[in-house]
């Protein structure tokens, strides 16, 4: 089995690759995805917000899911569901199985990684206690309220303020449950400033910032959650201990994207994003390979992701209708002070056309201040902020002309303005 370009995944940044491929001139795409359905993420997602940027109105995740399932379908781009990708090939060669055809073995001239992100697990937390029932990630709640119309608890304590945490806790006041918590062990919250107040301030759900669960209660069931205040080395201070008679604990406590086949590959990670390094284009170290949206770094709104799909997709396109690029000088983006990560981390500057989007999140909330570009000692570019958070990506726009007077690595770095 042949194809131009093979999609492993069916969420959002894959059908905005696809269609961006297609209208790019390419035909012969295949999309994998192991789900029953495409959309992926999205299809659980019905609260509103999304296609603000995209699309200029404010739809539910499905609505945005269906919209470019729609485009895809127009231009009847293949796609295989209820499909488990086995593996990938330096070389290209996927192995996927499914019910229908069993193993499965194609031949792709160029691949893009859309494999999404999972949520961190109790098991990767080590909060101490008992086992029972009752311990949910906030994703999974939320498949089981919005899709499945199960009801996980009546009285909730919920563990770390990511937005799918912040947005169940909605969910679930409007269901009929009382939250009772939102425990966040960092001195910030993790999740947009929007759904601290529509989610949260909206329905006076406090959030205890620099808190954790130190205790679960229950053998059969959750029956109490104890948090404490943590100090700044993130330990338990003794006597802060508030205890909640509950039934239910979320947790919300990060993602992950979703990187094994990338590793399999052998395909070069970034450790602070826990995705593929990738070039401005979106390729990844192996030429022909490219990656996009959550697998590479956790957005946080959707739109961001389809753009960052479109340019994966145009670039696949381009790879196999006019071949590999050549060699060309790179530069390195290197996160300095107060800069978490950048994506793309290498940039080849003769490949840019008008200019090159870097995203990227800080480390810290800060107020009035500036990003700063820097090669060695030479500053090349500043951009002005009111306000930065780390829950939320921040976005700059490098032109071509000014990488063009680079001879070494791009430092990003934030520094606050002091007011006179």
């Amino acid at each position: 089995m042949n194809y131009d370009i093979v999609i492993i995944g069916g969420g959002p940044a894959s059908l905005s690759a696809a269609i961006a491929a297609y209208d790019a001139g390419c035909r012969s795409i295949l999309i994998l995805e192991r789900d029953v359905q495409l959309g992926g993420i999205l299809n659980q997602c019905i609260h509103n917000g999304f296609g603000l940027h995209t699309f200029g109105e404010e739809l539910t995740g499905p609505e945005y899911a269906a919209r470019y399932i729609t485009q895809a379908l127009e231009r009847k781009i293949e796609y295989k569901l209820n499909t488990m990708v086995l593996s990938i090939s330096k070389d290209k060669h996927i192995t996927a199985v499914n019910r229908e055809e069993g193993l499965i073995e194609i031949d792709a001239r160029a691949i893009i990684l859309t494999m999404g992100c999972r949520e961190r697990s109790r098991g990767a937390l080590n909060i101490p206690g008992y086992r029972p029932a009752g311990i949910y990630s906030a994703g999974t709640a939320q498949r089981l309220v919005n899709m499945e119309g199960f009801m996980p608890g009546r009285r909730v304590v919920i563990l770390g303020s990511g937005d799918i945490g912040l947005i169940m806790a909605r969910r679930m006041t409007l269901e009929g449950a009382k939250v009772l918590v939102v425990a966040e062990l960092l001195p910030y919250s993790g999740g947009l400033k929007r759904n601290i107040v529509q989610c949260l301030n909206d329905f006076d759900i406090p959030l205890k910032l620099s808190h954790t669960v130190v205790n679960i209660e229950g053998r059969e069931r959750v029956s109490g959650i104890t948090i404490a205040e943590v100090g700044p080395d993130r330990k338990p201070i003794p006597g802060t201990e508030i205890h909640y008679d509950c039934d239910t604990l979320l947790l919300s406590c990060g993602l992950i994207p979703e990187n094994e086949l990338t590793r399999q590959a052998g395909i070069p990670m970034d450790p602070h994003t826990k995705g593929a390094v990738v070039y401005e284009n979106m390729e990844t170290g192996i030429s022909g390979v490219f990656a996009c949206g959550n697998v590479v770094h956790v957005h946080d709104l959707v739109d961001f992701v389809s753009g960052e799909s479109d340019r994966a997709g145009a670039a696949a396109a381009a790879y196999v209708l006019h071949g590999e690029t050549p060699d060309a000088a790179v530069l390195d983006l290197v996160p300095g002070n107060g800069v978490g990560y950048t994506v793309p981390q290498r940039v080849r500057p003769a490949d840019v056309d008008k200019g090159v989007e870097i995203s990227f999140r800080v480390r810290q909330n800060y107020g009035p201040s500036q990003i700063t570009i820097t090669c060695g000692e030479k500053q090349l570019a500043r951009f002005k902020r009111q306000r930065m958070a780390p829950g939320e990506m921040e976005h700059i726009t490098l032109p071509g002309v000014l990488l063009a007077k680079a001879d070494g690595p791009l430092t990003v770095a934030v520094e606050e303005v002091v007011a006179k």
